[in-house]
């Protein structure tokens, strides 16, 4: 989780689709939103489901235009072949 919130703030988009699993990763990832600027990630709570499945729910913040912005989500990994992958998530509250 801590690896893909530095890429969304280094806006590396390839890292970002390339720890995305292929069942739910988009086809490409939009630039981020001129101006914007992450604030901060805390890792709320982690899981194990099994040997190879987990959640993280954590809150990431940020700012734009001004205004600050939460993400507070609890997300759902996959590991293949040794590798993590973001799978999906919901929004918390």
């Amino acid at each position: 989780m801590r690896s893909r919130y530095s890429a969304f703030v280094l806006d590396l988009r390839e890292y970002l689709l390339a720890t995305w699993h292929p069942t739910t990763r988009p086809a490409a990832l939009p630039p981020p939103e001129p101006g914007l600027k992450w604030l901060g990630l805390e890792v709320k709570r982690s899981a194990l489901q099994d040997a190879d499945r987990g959640t993280v729910e954590f809150v990431a913040r940020s700012k734009l235009g001004g205004r600050a912005h939460r993400l507070h989500e609890n997300s759902r990994f996959v590991r293949e072949n040794g590798r993590w992958y973001y799978v999906d998530g919901d929004f918390a509250r």
